[in-house]
């Protein structure tokens, strides 16, 4: 049975640091329960992604890029370790943390004898309140993947 998301905007409002660490939940939970509006709530339209090196500009290539692939996988994604920095009146944030994620192909992580990927990263984030509707959204995401245990053709590629 799917698992549906709570809407962008939380009852009753979260704290300054909630509040930023909040995008970053968004953002990957929406890749584990397959949640496009969750995903776009996360970041600004002109969002910047870089991943190991690979640019993505503009929210339509995030999206393209990790949302459209990671988002048919089985997957869960761990935030641990956040140290943020709010900035300039509360309207700017950067944001540090570590990952873990698994990934498995669609229909293999119940399996029990699938290779998944299992990966460790470092994230920092550069985050704006949105005037429009109030949430921190990330502007600019940089992921470091630092290992990775398993099969990466789970991806696709």
């Amino acid at each position: 049975m799917p698992i549906s998301s709570l809407p962008a905007t939380l009852n009753p409002a979260l704290s300054g640091r909630e509040a930023v660490l909040d995008a970053l939940y968004r953002y990957l939970l929406a890749f584990d329960i397959n949640d496009k509006a969750l995903f776009e709530s996360a970041f600004t339209e002109d969002a910047v992604f870089v991943m190991d090196g690979t640019v993505m500009d503009g929210r339509d290539a995030v999206k393209a890029q990790t949302f459209d692939v990671l988002s048919k996988l089985e997957t869960t994604h761990f935030l641990t370790n956040p140290r943020i920095n709010i900035l300039d009146g509360d309207m700017n944030a950067e944001l540090t943390c570590s990952a873990l994620a698994q990934h498995y192909r669609q229909g293999e992580g119940k399996g029990g004898s699938a290779t998944p990927l299992l990966a460790g990263s470092l994230y920092h984030a550069d985050l704006v309140k949105s005037k429009e509707d109030g949430l921190w959204k990330i502007k600019r995401l940089d992921l470091n993947v630092v290992w990775g245990q398993g099969d990466w053709g789970v991806f696709g590629q």
